[in-house]
């Protein structure tokens, strides 16, 4: 394994991954043409509704694709049909409570976020749309973590893409066309989910190294794998909660001063989900190499994996925030055309630049435990990030005001990678002790 390997899965998972927030900037960048900053703020409240929903059981696809690669790399055929058919259960059973939910949840979020009465109509317009795709999407996590663990990369990626065309396609359609707003790009990612399940499922049939079928449920409970299916999935939840916890309040303080504003910082966001997306494709890749590594009991190829993946996340850095600035001029006006957020979105960009700087090894270690199936560093490591991101909003907001905010939200990318790398050292003594002793 060297550099050209690293990058040979790295690069597709890279582009495989940022395709993922271009559903929010898609929908954004469509409304954002219209002519009132209300448009972006309600897409950018139900965007951070989904967010929310979705980031909170994210560990479906991340830690199914870390269970595949090491059932891949032990060569385990059984236990490789099985990480695919337990999450796709949970996802299916979450994804229908969502849509039973719906009420509850709608009206919770809005009265956490409280926007503006417009932003509050368009927001509420966009959820009750893309709600009923909730199991869809949570499937789709399960498939795409599954077949990354798998190593299967092309394929993923074709999934992805064609989730975005489809998107894009309609998104235009529905809003320039039909001239249906916001009701437009929410209808549109309906379609865009509900499509990509059904070719995911085909592309599961078609690309899978083992003959699929639906497993016995006594498989599918077998106390062992399930347990440490569980124990991940709890610390990863965990983690989860503490990162929505950050965005939401971001989300909730930008509304606080102001809609342009709150357009604004909608705007950076997205750009810095860009941003933490390229990273999450090196991650993925440190992932699946480090899990491909434990299942195969080969601690030559793991200790390989972490050394190129530290390497990386320092040269990832630098390239990301160096691409970012020379682009910020071109990169805002896709999103609207509307001079005054643009004009404050403008004040407060050099925050974005600083976040690839700040956690760009933080989300790439991210990767290292995962595939480790290590997951409890990660849980604290995150917690001890809030608690450095509350009390920095408690003491620089009221002075700082949004420059406040984005500063807070830098120390806490900052605090997420020097607590994750406290705990490097005791990953590589414990990963293979058993062997090594």
């Amino acid at each position: 394994m060297n550099h050209r390997s690293y990058l040979a899965l790295a690069i597709p998972l890279v582009i495989s991954t940022i395709t993922t927030p271009i559903l929010g900037l898609v929908d954004m960048a469509v409304v954002g043409q219209l002519p009132d900053p209300a448009y972006i703020g309600g897409v950018a409240v139900g965007t951070i509704i989904f967010n929310t929903m979705y980031w909170l059981f994210g560990f479906l696809r991340v830690s199914t694709s870390a269970l595949a690669a090491q059932a891949f790399g032990a060569n385990n055929v059984r236990e490789g049909v099985l990480v695919l058919t337990r999450p796709v259960v949970v996802a299916l059973i979450v994804g229908i409570m969502f849509v039973l939910l719906q009420q509850p949840i709608e009206l919770l979020a809005l009265s956490f976020i409280n926007p503006s009465a417009d932003v509050r109509s368009f927001a509420s317009d966009y959820f009750s749309i893309r709600i009923w795709g909730a199991p869809f999407t949570l499937m789709n996590f399960v498939i795409l973590g599954w077949l990354m663990g798998l190593s299967r990369i092309k394929v993923s990626l074709y999934l992805q893409i064609f989730l975005n065309l489809v998107n894009i396609v309609l998104d235009v359609v529905f809003v320039k066309v039909f001239h249906w707003g916001v009701s437009g790009v929410a209808v549109a990612t309906l379609i865009a989910e509900i499509s990509t399940f059904s070719l995911g499922i085909l592309l599961v049939l078609r690309a899978s190294p083992y003959k699929i079928s639906f497993p016995s449920l006594k498989d599918i409970i077998d106390p062992v794998p399930l347990r440490k299916m569980l124990l991940m999935n709890r610390d990863l939840l965990i983690r989860t909660v503490c990162l929505l916890i950050v965005f939401n309040v971001f989300t909730a303080k930008s509304a606080s001063f102001g809609t342009e504003v709150l357009a604004a910082n909608a705007i950076l966001i997205q750009v810095h989900y860009i941003l933490a997306y390229v990273f999450d494709g090196f991650a993925n890749a440190s992932s699946i190499f480090v899990g491909q590594a434990v299942g195969s009991k080969n601690e030559s190829l793991y200790k390989k994996a972490f050394s190129l993946s530290c390497q990386w996340a320092a040269i990832s850095s630098i390239l990301i925030s160096g691409t970012y600035w020379l682009l910020k001029g071109y990169i805002f006006p896709l999103f609207t055309q509307i001079d005054s957020v643009l004009e404050v979105t403008k004040s407060y960009e050099l925050w974005v630049m600083l976040f690839p700087l700040t956690a760009g090894l933080g989300l790439i270690l991210y990767g290292v435990f995962t595939g480790a199936a290590n997951a409890a560093p990660i849980r604290n490591s995150m917690i001890y990030s809030l608690i450095v991101f509350l009390l920095s909003l408690y003491v620089l907001v009221p002075s700082l005001l949004n420059h406040g905010l984005w500063f807070a939200f830098i120390l806490f990318s900052l605090a997420r990678s020097l607590c994750l790398a406290m705990y490097i050292p005791k990953l590589n003594q414990t990963i293979f002790s058993k062997r090594s002793a």
